[in-house]
């Protein structure tokens, strides 16, 4: 399982990369207005904290042709610095970036996909990922979890090279539940990847360790 950030916060970034051993950093439209920032201002320093993991930018251009455009400008901005995706959400322009933007050597995540065949038409198009939206299913009633869990068995079966990249959590319960459909990847909000390292057993073990080997633990280091 990969575990990828959620976030254009860069403070964020910043102390999960301090200990979590992420795959990567994800942004789209929303991320960046949350942050209040332009993306030529956010672009460099996500670009610097990915290293040479992946960072997953999303296009806002409407057409495939610009879509295209707009992915080889941010791919140039990123040089060989980090893993380039350009994240398209699967509308009919869409689609038509998919095969566009493979064959001039950029890779794609299909983004905002709520059903299993949304999926396996992205995969057939040539993308790398594919993102499906879980909690916004669960809102809806249409069990995200089981749309992770079938787009996984049809890539599995149908031997197809595209990866799930399951998005848009609310709880560490849909988390753990989407881990095991066998999705190779998630994206993830910064609160949640804390809430879903720690527990509050953990910290009260930790002090009761430290509290019997207080006069215990006595060769030097």
């Amino acid at each position: 399982m990969y575990y990828l950030a959620d976030t254009a916060n860069t403070e964020e970034i910043k102390k999960l990369l301090h200990y979590f051993p992420l795959q990567g950093i994800t942004t789209n439209p929303t991320i960046l207005a949350a942050e209040g920032k332009k993306l030529s201002v956010i672009l460099p320093e996500l670009v610097k904290l990915a290293g040479d993991k992946m960072l997953h930018i999303q296009m806002i251009s409407e057409k495939a042709e610009r879509m295209v455009d707009e992915a080889g400008r941010y791919r140039e901005q990123c040089g060989d610095k980090c893993d380039f995706y350009a994240k398209v959400p699967i509308t009919e322009e869409g689609y038509r970036a998919i095969p566009m933007l493979k064959r001039a050597g950029i890779k794609v995540t299909a983004t905002a996909i709520f059903t299993h065949q949304q999926a396996l038409v992205a995969a057939r198009a040539g993308a790398n990922f594919v993102a499906p939206y879980v909690n916004r299913l669960d809102n809806i009633s249409s069990h995200g979890i089981e749309v992770v869990s079938h787009i996984v068995k049809s890539f599995n079966d149908f031997k197809l090279p595209t990866k799930v990249l399951a998005a848009s959590f609310k709880t560490v319960d849909q988390v753990h539940r989407v881990t095991l459909t066998g999705c190779y990847s998630a994206t993830i909000s910064f609160e949640l990847l804390e809430r879903l390292r720690s527990h509050p057993m953990t910290n009260t073990s930790v002090e009761s360790f430290l509290k019997d080997g207080k006069d215990l633990y006595d060769i030097p280091f």
